[in-house]
């Protein structure tokens, strides 16, 4: 019987090749860079990669000059360097703090409806100026914000189940959480109550406001943490 020829796969089932039978390199392929082509690479200017990254963190959103900062030294960027571009930024208009300021307020308080308080937090965590903040959150009136409360505790209403004195506890915290102060949150509360049903407009007229707020004042005041 005439022997088989031994099968030579190309797959994982593939028999090594013998030495004399290694293919020639193809020709017209680009050799890799070997490790003396990258040595000899000049360094890259470190401002340069300042601008990089700032535009990079630009991209995905307005920052403050403090948030650029804190890239440049987490990327180990110079102090000198980062001073330098972020002035020039400056200059330019790229960076702006109080529009970033304003932009915020705005937005958070439409989209999150987020109380002055809360919105002076963030602010102060992204590294905004105390003046500044404060000129942005004045833009924020009294009105506003209990219109805002008001609607929040309405629309928060529709799904929430339970006796009135555990629905009024939930929301006036909900609120709370968004940065309202108690007299705030607690009139919103009462009004979006007095306006669902008579048995909760009863029980929205047995509230005593102003007990309720000084109440929630001194435990509001006892929770905060000292700076």
């Amino acid at each position: 019987m005439a022997s088989r020829r031994a099968r030579t796969g190309r797959g994982w089932d593939a028999s090594p090749p013998r030495t004399g039978d290694a293919p020639a390199p193809r020709r017209g392929r680009r050799a890799r860079a070997t490790g003396t082509d990258a040595e000899a690479a000049p360094p890259r200017d470190e401002a340069e990669v300042a601008r990089e990254i700032c535009l990079r963190q630009l991209a995905v959103r307005p920052r403050t000059r403090a948030e650029l900062a804190g890239a440049l030294a987490k990327r180990g960027i110079s102090d000198e360097v980062a001073s330098a571009v972020l002035d020039r930024y400056d200059e330019v208009g790229i960076i702006d703090d109080a529009a970033f300021a304003r932009a915020w307020v705005s937005s958070r308080h439409a989209g999150r409806g987020l109380a002055r308080r809360a919105l002076a937090t963030e602010l102060r965590q992204r590294g905004v100026e105390g003046d500044v903040a404060k000129a942005a959150l004045g833009e924020l009136d009294d009105d506003t914000e209990a219109e805002t409360a008001r609607a929040l505790a309405e629309r928060k209403l529709r799904t929430t189940r339970g006796e009135p004195d555990a629905v009024f506890r939930r929301l006036v915290g909900m609120l709370a959480r968004k940065g309202y102060p108690p007299g705030v949150a607690i009139r919103a509360v009462k009004d979006a109550l007095a306006a669902q049903s008579a048995e909760a407009a009863e029980f929205a007229d047995q509230i005593d406001e102003d007990a309720l707020a000084d109440a929630e004042s001194d435990l509001d005041r006892e929770s905060r943490p000292l700076d």
